[in-house]
């Protein structure tokens, strides 16, 4: 077997030879696949002789069979032999292939980019710890002020922003009810925006008891085709007026809401919370911003077919994420009025930096040669277990049977390349 390799950028074009020898070897290992999948006739499988075989498949599947058998042999090796790590399935070019006959074949591949580093150690960025004020502490006891709130019958009350609205409403489109138009008992929050634009305005003023009808138009991107950009008028009741009864800020309020005692201590503790926040806010985004600038000062062409697949895998995720809210792709895409093409171009940002972050850590890791030991592996095994409330066993079972061990340990050598980055920063 001999390889040449001639690459340019992440393109590579690259000759394969075998000997005679070789394959003459893939034509008996062709031989005994074949005879060990087909049933033929008077043999069992895998007892045929060479001959039947070609009869019953035909002696070119014969040869394709051996073909692919002796290729990707000869190309493994040649990756491995040749330290090329492939992004996309190759394509042949030229192949010259018969049996007791030398092999050799042209093909092309696009090879796993490796970054030109720039300077990742002693790089220095500004990090930012937002103060928290106590004007945003007050804010953050006001939320829970809301959330103690009691809605409360408003008799007589004429309808504002922040009011709570009960009713009863259908919609129709061109004269005709649609789907979906329809609600009795609905509790709509005046000024929320939860309804179609222009439809919450038109009930301010009213009272229980009192009736309306109340003209929208449906936006253009509405998430249901077939009524984006539609004229409809909703009948609506008033069947009731709530309003939210806020509690007084005190230490009784304090204490039935939360685990402190006295107001003085709950701002305190909040303010403490806030901050110890705002601390860890500004330090994952200064590790952020610190790799940022690593990623930035490396030179390399990003592969189309590498973002590509990372898209794939970022739609995949959000597909297990959606079943695991009882939902599916199609239910998202139509709530969201976006198609496939249009959430694969608003993946396609995050996925150039992902990729482009894990080729640069990819290659630090490469220039520090970091090595990985068996109790960093446990560790990052406990960690995704404890993240998802899983056994470790159960952990370890998926990722083998997954076969993303490959993964996982690139996961912890970035990892490990990111640390280099952070701990050798200047200060």
């Amino acid at each position: 077997m001999s390889v040449s390799v001639e690459r340019q950028g992440n393109e590579a074009t690259i000759k394969l030879e075998a000997t005679a020898a070789e394959v003459n070897k893939g034509f008996e290992q062709a031989i005994k696949r074949i005879a060990n999948q087909v049933s033929i006739p008077g043999f069992r499988k895998g007892k045929a002789p060479r001959k039947v075989v070609e009869n019953h498949v035909g002696a070119e599947a014969v040869k394709q069979e051996a073909f692919e058998i002796v290729a990707n042999q000869v190309y493994n090796k040649a990756m491995a032999d040749e330290k090329l790590i492939p992004v996309s399935d190759p394509s042949i070019k030229e192949s010259d292939f018969e049996e007791g006959k030398d092999m050799t074949v042209t093909l092309t591949v696009t090879l796993k980019p490796e970054p030109e580093l720039g300077e990742y150690k002693g790089v220095e960025v500004e990090k930012v710890v937002k103060e928290i004020t106590d004007k945003e502490v007050d804010e953050a006891i006001e939320e829970l002020r809301t959330k103690a709130a009691k809605m409360v019958a408003a008799k007589d009350a004429i309808i504002e922003k922040g009011d709570f609205a009960i009713i009863d409403f259908a919609g129709t489109v061109d004269g005709k009810p649609f789907s979906g138009g329809e609600g009795k008992g609905y509790p709509l929050e005046v000024g929320s925006g939860s309804f179609i634009p222009g439809f919450e305005d038109q009930l301010i003023g009213l009272k229980a008891g009192e009736a309306t009808d109340v003209d929208v138009t449906f936006p253009e991107e509405y998430f249901v085709k077939e009524l984006a950009g539609k004229e409809a008028i909703f009948k609506v009741n008033i069947q009731d007026v709530k309003r939210r009864e806020l509690p007084e800020v005190n230490d009784e309020f304090a204490a039935a809401n939360s685990e402190f005692k006295t107001v003085a201590e709950l701002k305190a503790k909040y303010k403490e919370r806030m901050e110890e926040g705002a601390k860890n806010q500004a330090e994952a985004e200064y590790e952020k911003a610190l790799i940022a600038k690593v990623v930035d000062a490396a030179k390399f062409e990003l592969p189309e077919i590498m973002v590509e697949d990372r898209i794939s895998r970022m739609v995949e995720e959000l597909q297990l994420n959606l079943e695991s809210r009882k939902m599916n792709l199609d239910m998202y895409m139509k709530y969201t009025g976006q198609d496939m093409a249009k959430i694969r171009e608003n993946q396609k940002p995050t996925a150039i930096e992902n990729v482009k972050t894990d080729l640069v850590l990819d290659a630090i890791a490469k220039q520090e040669n970091l090595q990985i030991s068996e109790a960093e592996v446990d560790a990052e095994i406990a960690a995704i277990a404890a993240q998802h409330g899983a056994q470790v066993e159960d952990v370890k079972k998926i990722i083998s049977g997954n076969r993303n061990m490959g993964l996982l340990l690139a996961n912890i050598l970035r990892k490990k390349a990111a640390h280099i980055i952070i701990e050798n920063a200047k200060k």
